[in-house]
């Protein structure tokens, strides 16, 4: 019941916004309607915390003949990230309501039907309903992209979804393949995809195809061309979307179907896979440091992160993937407010060009502290959400493998360096001429982010309360790794 309602009512919420013309409504329905899916989320958290673990299983009938159905359901792993995208969404919404964008109707409506996409890709227990799930929300994240983006956006889009839809058709060659292989009667749903009668050989197929479709979407290196063009392109709130958000669904992909449908395969490949996540780290860190756009520095900083995370899973320990599933979140709540902060400053100086902007502190000494909280957040500050998930997956790693830990451990060298330059730049010393006279964040601005600060200390101080949630799924899934 409670999966059908999370799905159900952004659906509804957005075909009613798409309709109304009152940009007043517009913003009203979209932000309660948010809130609201928000507020069922969490009364799911207390079903699943109070009732053993209920998984929420849905299915309703849809091709008899395939056996297929519409199946959904959700664990620990799955419920922390339909609350991640619940809690997002209207903090985005929110952040986004102080831009003026044309057809408003469309964009928060997009938004919406881009939550319902998002909710049904992490609780589908069904391959064939994840695939769908998973192409539904690339459609509302290319218009976005596409009509509210930058000068470049035509061609930074068009590349965003040749590169995420030519993934996606290797994961459905591969799961049409899976379904021939499920014992009798062939079925796309998961517990008969994990009991797939696959040799070696195919395993190590099923593994490239899911991984490249996989890794393009986190994104990690070298399939991760298309992300800093978009992130610096797409509008404030499509960036948000995206690196909160969607590039989980990879992640989520990464643990779901990829580690207990091919494991023989993961022992064997997994290694290449683990050293390319490290080298992206590298690689973007490298780089983030160079930039001197603060979007497009916060987007490479953003690919060094989720490839720890990737790092993490194909280290195939509980410690590392517990580390990636609650660093997910982590990463989902810091990048959000980065983002945010940008956005601001953006609207305040005209500009993202970090030589241009300089002692924005005194002026502006909340958005300065806020600023830092979320920066040392995401370096991995100890009391922050940044540390809990960045130390369990060095641990992981280093429990596979010293050398990759030791290089995987750079990125809180190297996330220091750049995310206190950016500070340094743009908050301290004397305000520059552009700095002269600007505001500080008002309460409207701050509603938006009040949140995100809680939730950096409440998981950086009792990161239990979500570890134990995902526990029992974590579990299950090295058990069949294992196995």
């Amino acid at each position: 019941m409670i999966t059908g309602i999370l799905l159900i009512l952004p659906l509804l919420f957005s075909l009613v916004i798409f309709s109304l013309r009152d940009e007043k409504w517009i913003r009203l329905l979209a932000t309660a309607g948010s809130v609201i899916e928000f507020l069922v989320s969490l009364y799911g958290l207390f079903l699943y915390s109070t009732q053993c673990h209920c998984q929420f299983l849905l299915n309703i009938g849809w091709i008899a003949s395939l056996h297929v159905n519409l199946r959904f359901g959700m664990d620990g792993i799955s419920l922390l990230l339909v609350l991640l995208t619940t809690f997002l969404t209207p903090l985005i919404i929110l952040s986004s309501l102080g831009h003026a964008y044309h057809k408003p109707s469309a964009f928060y409506g997009l938004i919406l039907l881009m939550e319902m996409a998002f909710i049904g890709v992490f609780s589908a227990y069904d391959g064939l309903v994840f695939y769908i799930f998973w192409e539904l929300a690339l459609i509302p994240a290319w218009f976005i992209c596409a009509v509210w983006g930058g000068n470049d956006r035509i061609r930074i889009t068009f590349k965003f979804f040749i590169y995420t839809f030519t993934g996606s058709l290797f994961m459905l060659v591969a799961l049409v393949y899976l379904y021939f292989r499920t014992p009798a009667p062939h079925s796309f749903e998961i517990i008969y995809l994990y009991a797939s009668h696959l040799t070696p050989k195919e395993q190590s197929w099923i593994f490239l195809a899911f991984f490249l479709a996989f890794a393009i979407k986190i994104p990690i290196f070298p399939f991760h061309t298309w992300q800093p063009d978009t992130y610096t392109e797409a509008p404030a709130g499509g960036t948000m979307l995206l690196a909160g958000i969607m590039l989980k669904m990879g992640t989520y992909g990464l643990i779901r179907f990829l580690l207990p449908i091919c494991p023989l395969a993961v022992k064997e490949w997994g290694w290449i896979a683990l050293a390319l996540s490290v080298t992206g780290i590298i690689y973007a860190s490298v780089i983030a440091i160079r930039q001197s756009d603060m979007k497009r520095l916060i987007a490479y900083a953003s690919i060094a992160h989720v490839g720890l995370i990737a790092a993490g899973i194909f280290a195939l320990t509980q410690k590392a993937l517990e580390g990636a599933v609650i660093q997910m979140v982590s990463h989902g709540i810091n990048i959000t407010g980065l983002f945010i902060i940008i956005s601001l400053i953006e609207k305040r100086m005209k500009t993202r060009e970090v030589s241009r902007i300089e002692g924005m502190a005194i002026h502006a000494p909340w958005l300065a502290a806020i600023f830092m909280i979320l920066l040392l957040a995401s370096i991995g500050l100890p009391l922050t959400n940044g540390f809990i998930g960045e130390f369990l997956l060095l641990l992981g790693i280093f429990e596979t493998n010293v050398w990759m830990a030791a290089v995987a451990g750079l990125t809180i060298i190297f996330s220091a360096v750049y995310m206190l330059w950016i500070y340094q730049r743009t908050m301290l010393g004397k305000p520059g001429e552009v700095a002269q006279g600007i505001r500080d964040i008002s309460l409207t601005e701050a509603i938006p982010l009040v949140p995100l600060v809680v939730m950096v200390f409440w998981i950086g101080i009792f990161p239990n309360f979500f570890l134990h949630l995902a526990e029992p799924a974590i579990q299950e899934i090295i058990n069949l790794v294992h196995s």
